[in-house]
């Protein structure tokens, strides 16, 4: 890479079949990030920011020690009063709103915002971000951009004609080759669109998942996670990696490593020993793939997580989740009960 360019896609390159050294180096890398860490101010390769409106990222394929690319992290802070500047990308992205209120135009459609609400910036969309407000706004972003990049999605920009226009034929109507039925999903999702349930994990509140064909998003997975203080989450195990945002509260999350036992079949070999990794407000905390976890509370309040997967690895077959041990408020009977 040259000095200068952003990152879109990293490469994977040993001179070895086995590919340890590369998780080993990503197991090794610190998990937790916060406020202190901006790993790209969005000066290079990016579309989004006006001259008020402030782009930072946490997580994203180009960083050094490296987390990963199945999803990236960034926030978008906009002034009472501003916006950012409209542009269009291919890959899906999703808003989760932690202050202030605002709208979007996305393709000439208003969609309205507040705190607590998940936004999806859908496949293809012509969007740009508005706080006509006195309040500073603050959006937390997680997309699965790498995916749409290694899949030859790259078609994006500020807007205007193709270089190549001249030799064009008439607009065609792009939305052809989008899902049918799309548009008539939630963009936005409000308190009222979702349920608190008890589950082995814990008390979540799903905004967005395979089984929520409601909401217009497809690449990723995002859920509310609340520990009351002094408990704890279920210890689960699952092979997608996740980001978690700590929106309120503090406490610590335990990861065991699996390795891989590769004989007759494949056989997991779970740690006997855990990682400790402590967490407060404003943290982002990094669950690497075929990781086992669980997430304890402090006393004093409950902890607020907000967690987000790429959905693809459901799509690969990688789609349940072994429990080894329930959250203490949960209980099968009481949930068949609910």
């Amino acid at each position: 890479m040259a000095k200068g360019e952003r990152v879109f896609l990293r490469g994977l390159t040993s001179a070895q079949y086995g590919l340890s050294e590369f998780r080993a180096a990503q197991l090794a890398a610190p998990r937790v990030r916060n406020d202190s860490v901006v790993v790209d101010d969005a000066s290079v390769g990016h579309s989004g920011d006006s001259r008020e409106s402030r782009t930072w990222w946490r997580i994203g394929p180009g960083d050094d020690p490296f987390l990963t690319q199945t999803l990236q992290v960034h926030f978008v802070q906009l002034p009472p009063g501003t916006s950012n500047r409209g542009h269009g990308h291919q890959n899906e992205a999703l808003f989760y709103i932690l202050e202030g209120r605002g709208y979007e135009i996305h393709d000439d459609r208003r969609y309205d915002w507040s705190a607590g609400h998940p936004v999806v910036v859908h496949t293809d969309s012509v969007h740009r971000h508005y706080n006509p407000y006195d309040e500073q706004a603050t959006a937390l972003v997680m997309k699965a951009k790498g995916t749409w990049m290694y899949l030859g999605l790259l078609q994006q920009g500020r807007g205007g004609p193709p270089a190549d226009a001249a030799g064009l034929g008439p607009r065609e109507d792009w939305s052809q080759l989008w899902t049918p039925g799309v548009d008539q999903r939630k963009k936005v999702v409000t308190q009222a669109d979702t349920e608190w349930e008890l589950t082995p994990l814990g008390r979540v509140r799903v905004m967005s998942s395979p089984a929520r064909t409601d909401v217009r998003a497809f690449s990723v997975d995002v859920f509310e996670l609340e520990i009351p203080a002094g408990s704890r989450s279920g210890k689960r195990w699952h092979m997608a990696d996740e980001v978690l945002y700590v929106l309120s509260g503090s406490g610590y999350s335990l990861h065991w490593e699996v390795s891989a036992d590769i004989a007759d079949r494949y056989y997991a070999r779970i740690a006997t020993e855990p990682a400790r990794y402590e967490i407060t407000a404003g943290d982002t905390l990094y669950v690497p793939q075929n990781t086992v976890a669980q997430h304890f509370s402090a006393d004093g309040e409950p902890l607020r997580l907000l967690s987000g997967q790429n959905r693809l690895f459901k799509q690969l077959g990688y789609d349940r989740v072994a429990y080894l041990e329930h959250a203490p408020e949960f209980s099968p009977a009481a949930a068949a009960s609910r």
